[in-house]
């Protein structure tokens, strides 16, 4: 999704589907999805090892994941609100989680109002984008039925 640039924000697939599985399972299968999901984007971001970012895509892909699937157990994940809000409230987590471990390592503190604005314009384009991805699935179901 690198080209869907906006604002320095980019919706992320791969944060959609780790919000989307961890709706549909239980804490230990979505905690295990978002740690392979991040440390995927830690490798291949970083050049095949986790030095580009210190891990900090894996981190921040995990929290989020164990959030969600904690967070869902009472909610129905079909539903279209359900899932943005969960999309909005994890990309938002994740981000706060990612900038906490780059400051960690050292990231200038001075660009923090820059990554808070770049990760509201994130959440909005997810939640977008899995609003998209969620009736394009019903609209494909409806017509395998029909």
């Amino acid at each position: 999704m690198h080209y869907a640039l906006w604002r320095h924000a980019e919706p992320s697939l791969v944060l959609i589907s780790v919000v989307w599985y961890a709706l549909r399972t239980d804490a230990r299968r979505a905690v295990l999805y978002g740690l392979i999901a991040g440390a995927c984007e830690d490798m291949l971001g970083g050049g095949l090892t986790l030095a580009g970012t210190g891990g900090g895509w894996t981190i921040a892909t995990t929290a989020p994941a164990l959030l969600v699937s904690s967070l869902s157990q009472g909610f129905f994940a079909d539903s279209i609100p359900v899932v943005a809000a969960a999309v909005a409230v994890a990309t938002l987590f994740r981000r706060l989680i990612f900038w906490i471990v780059m400051s960690l390592e050292g990231y200038p503190k001075g660009f923090a109002s820059a990554h808070v604005h770049q990760a509201l314009w994130e959440a909005l384009m997810n939640v977008l984008l899995v609003t998209a991805l969620m009736l394009a699935a019903r609209v494909v179901e409806r017509r395998k039925t029909a």
